[in-house]
């Protein structure tokens, strides 16, 4: 069977050894197969061999028809957020303890890439959140998530109190540690540790989580994926609030400040094995039903 693929690209975990045995046998089993092969730098220098062609992590996408990520979630979600705009898709190799996204293991990588390489996959799309800061009635500050977008309190004792919007209506103010917007993919991620529901990939929902809320009754809400999410603040005292997007932090955000959540309309593709399920990937990672069997 043809390969509906030709040139791979490979993002690592950066700067970590341990993915090189990995990476070279990942590699080495592409070239063998007669792929055009680029790695992210990170990654390529934990290859001997000296014809590896290596390309910035963000221009890789621009290059390649896949690109595999080598790593934990975090490797996974930074890869995604990098070839997003190429509209290609990605696979993750598991290196990393929980792994919700990435789900081929080192020891399967040789038959079960082969399978998908040739066409023998199934496919999934997972959207992103775009978040703007607003100042002034001027955008100072945008970027994607994957999983979520956090506002936080920063540098202060004190709860903060956010006001949330949904497509320009109230639903509430609330005074606590801050708020999570979490995507499905986000939802088995800080949202699921914060008490906040597991999301089915396929649903078309967000989920707002709020962080040690003041007011108990104050609990999750899961909203439809079209909304657009406006946040602001209505404490009197200055303050700086922290926004991460997954694991980008944007600091210094003002409590005169909006911030504004939407989804981002072009989705990641994520190819995973033709056995591919979920409940079956949260009855591992979560340990339940240990003492049953079908």
């Amino acid at each position: 069977m043809h390969s509906p693929f030709n040139t791979i690209g490979i993002i690592g975990k950066p700067s970590d050894p341990s993915i090189a045995e990995t990476l070279s046998a990942l590699y080495d089993f592409l070239k063998h197969h007669e792929y055009t092969v680029v790695v992210a730098p990170d990654s390529a220098r934990f290859i001997n061999n000296q014809t590896v062609v290596s390309c910035d992590i963000d221009k890789l996408g621009g290059y390649c028809d896949l690109v595999i990520a080598i790593g934990g979630d975090g490797t996974f979600l930074s890869a995604a957020r990098a070839i997003a705009k190429y509209d290609i898709p990605l696979i993750g190799i598991n290196l990393g303890r929980l792994g919700f996204l990435v789900d081929i293991s080192p020891n399967e990588l040789p038959d079960r890439l082969h399978r998908i390489l040739q066409g023998c996959y199934t496919e999934e799309n997972r959207y992103l959140l775009r978040t703007k800061i607003i100042r002034d009635e001027q955008i100072i500050h945008e970027e994607t998530a994957v999983n979520e977008v956090v506002i936080h309190r920063w540098v202060t004792p004190s709860m903060i109190e956010i006001v949330t919007k949904i497509d320009n209506v109230f639903l509430n103010s609330q005074r606590s540690d801050g708020l999570i917007v979490s995507t499905p993919t986000g939802s088995t991620a800080y949202s699921l540790s914060a008490g906040g529901p597991i999301l089915h990939p396929s649903l078309n929902a967000l989920v707002l989580v709020p962080l040690n809320p003041h007011t108990l009754t104050n609990r999750p809400v899961v909203i439809d994926d079209s909304a657009e999410i406006e946040i602001s603040f209505c404490q009197t005292k200055q303050i700086n609030a922290l926004v991460t997007c997954d694991q980008i932090e944007i600091p210094a955000v003002l409590i005169s400040d909006k911030i504004l959540i939407k989804k981002d309309p072009k989705p990641i593709r994520i190819l995973h094995p033709e056995d591919y399920d979920f409940f079956q990937i949260l009855r591992g990672k979560l340990n339940w039903s240990s003492g049953y069997h079908n």
